[in-house]
């Protein structure tokens, strides 16, 4: 995307404000971050020390719980008393803007003045507001699939990119109960079934929004997803199934496929106790990471170009902030210190910002060294092949949601919310109706939705 829009301009009132405190010193900075646990604190804290030092303009890191911040946000706009910044999921940048309280302009000239082609096109766009973008984008992440590449070559069978890969190598690689072909998300009250649902949906290009609100399911690329839902779940093992009979099966060597976060890579590799792989005596053994490979672009007969699922997070700054110190703030966090930025959570957080002009790859080759794990520390440099970290970050140029690109992200989630496509999709795999009656039942339900 290419911006067509001057740098910020300043409202009557904001530049009265500006004048009169031409002369008076900075102010501290206030930052709002949702990554309240004890030791990513601690790091951003570091980095705001770090800032300080550098600029003179200290910033004080204020922790808030994720289900309160809308709330507060609300609550502190109202009272004309927001942060300068804050970091918050992507979920909350189209409503905030739209609400007044986001200075999109001022998060406009970040982007600009870093290269906004130095960020993931996919990020980018779900960004978008304006002309512009709402908030910029610091990190995010995409929902995988991981699959035994060592079976996949095995057996001649191509990587599982879309629907017809994927049904392939159900055909020669499920073995029940030895080896189950997939383990799909069914278990309805599940978020987990939500996202991966979401996910198979995408790649076949289908919506339930559009710019005008609820847009219904398009017929012939629903009953494929169904159809294409209830061969993996037919592959899959018996009972209520969700993240964690999905992680457990694989870590057990009876999966060929699943689909996850990227939260696991570090499981994976054997560097968490509470979650070992038993697919060997070893539970430190990084085998099963060395026998998985990796796709974030996933693809249905409808859509060849494929989608990837993902989640975003943001440095959003306000209309209170101290708008140039904001920025500096900002950029600061996404140029000099962005390594700390990742580094709170890698395995989560993927780069966005892939490097400088002159570097176009610095920050995604500086993230694939940090260290991830928790009982035990690698960099998923080390674990996992150079392709296979590309595919990872690669996830983000096709990164998708339901509704962002419409403006309709809080429909949409009231609709995942809901339940609704969760419940009609089991119904259809329990042989309540046929595919072409669940889509109408899913249709007739959504559009009630407001």
């Amino acid at each position: 995307m290419t911006f067509q829009r001057p740098h910020r301009l300043l409202s009557s009132a904001a530049l009265a404000l500006v004048l009169g405190a031409a002369a008076a010193q900075a102010q501290d900075l206030r930052f709002w971050t949702t990554e309240e646990q004890p030791e990513r604190l601690a790091k951003q804290q570091e980095m705001a020390k770090d800032f300080e030092a550098e600029t003179g303009i200290a910033v004080e890191v204020i922790p808030v719980t994720e289900s309160e911040l809308g709330t507060r946000a609300t609550a502190a706009f109202a009272a004309g008393d927001l942060p300068d910044v804050i970091y918050h999921p992507l979920q909350y940048a189209l409503p905030w803007a739209e609400a007044g309280i986001l200075d999109a302009d001022a998060a406009t000239e970040v982007v600009e003045d870093l290269g906004e082609d130095t960020f993931a096109p996919g990020a980018m766009a779900m960004a978008a507001y304006d002309g512009g973008v709402a908030s910029v984008p610091v990190d995010g992440w995409t929902q995988m699939i991981l699959y035994r590449k060592d079976l996949f070559e095995e057996n001649g069978l191509d990587a599982p990119t879309t629907y017809a890969a994927v049904e392939a190598a159900l055909d020669k690689l499920s073995n029940p109960p030895e080896m189950y072909g997939f383990v799909a998300a069914t278990k309805v009250d599940d978020n987990f079934m939500s996202q991966v649902l979401e996910h198979v949906f995408l790649a076949n290009g289908i919506s339930p929004v559009g710019p005008d609100g609820f847009m219904a399911l398009d017929e012939a690329k629903t009953i494929e997803a169904l159809e294409f839902y209830k061969k993996i779940a037919e592959a899959s093992p018996p009972g209520d199934l969700f993240w964690k009979q999905s992680r457990e099966v694989y870590f057990a060597g009876h999966a060929a496929m699943i689909i996850w976060s990227p939260f696991i890579l570090d499981e994976l590799a054997g560097l968490r106790d509470s979650a070992p792989p038993t697919i060997n005596d070893d539970p430190t053994s990084d085998e099963l990471a060395s026998k998985t490979g990796i796709v974030t672009n996933f693809a249905g007969p409808s859509n060849p170009d494929g989608a990837a699922w993902s989640e975003m997070n943001m440095f959003g700054i306000t209309v209170d902030a101290e708008i140039d110190d904001a920025i500096d703030f900002v950029k600061y966090s996404m140029g000099e210190g962005y390594m700390n930025t990742l580094a709170i959570a890698p395995e989560g957080k993927f780069p966005i910002r892939r490097g400088t002009e002159e570097n176009p790859t610095e920050f995604a080759d500086a993230w694939a060294e940090l260290p991830v794990g928790v009982d035990r520390k690698a960099p998923l440099g080390d674990l996992y092949a150079p392709e296979m970290i590309d595919e990872i970050v690669a996830g983000l140029d096709s990164a998708q949601r339901w509704g962002v690109k419409d403006g309709q992200l809080g429909l949409a989630s009231k609709m995942v919310n809901s339940q609704v496509i969760n419940r009609a999709v089991r119904e259809y795999l329990d042989g309540a109706r046929d595919a072409a009656a669940t889509v109408e039942m899913m249709n007739d339900e959504l559009a009630k939705i407001q």
